[in-house]
């Protein structure tokens, strides 16, 4: 009885174990392996969702915005809109970092970025670099959580 026993626990923690190591993809729309960019939108791997780095990218055009509001808007729709292909919200996010090559768009950037929450605001970085990809301002990463 007591083999019985030991085994079903440690099928139940292998069991447990595979099923934390399961991985999920979130996708480009029309995402093809052989020609799209190599990247996923999104992985949730061990309870928690990782965001890839987002643009905002204005979906008429399919560039950068070119007025730094509306990308700012674009980039944190974009996040949105992945969070909510995991079947997650903003407010499930636990920690963003945001890439600027302007740190004097701080200011502006933080009053579009509060409009995005409701209670609490995840942890967050807002970093200086050089130079983002497409001429972009603004560049997202973030993790969330479900709550």
């Amino acid at each position: 009885m007591r083999r019985i026993v030991f085994t079903l626990a440690a099928l139940a923690c292998a069991t447990g174990a595979l099923a934390a190591d399961a991985r999920s993809y979130v996708t480009p729309d029309g995402f093809n392996p052989a020609t799209s960019s190599p990247y996923s939108l999104g992985v949730m791997a061990g309870g928690a969702f990782y965001v890839a780095g987002h643009l905002g990218i204005d979906p008429s055009t399919g560039q950068v915005a070119s007025d730094v509001e509306h990308e700012a808007h674009y980039v944190l729709d974009q996040v949105k809109s992945t969070l909510q292909k995991a079947g997650l919200s903003m407010d499930d996010l636990v920690s963003v970092t945001i890439y600027c090559t302007d740190l004097s768009l701080y200011e502006k950037f933080n009053g579009i970025y509060r409009g995005y929450f409701h209670e609490h605001y995840p942890a967050r970085a807002f970093i200086g670099v050089d130079k983002l990809v497409r001429g972009a301002h603004f560049e997202i990463q973030a993790v969330a959580v479900k709550k």
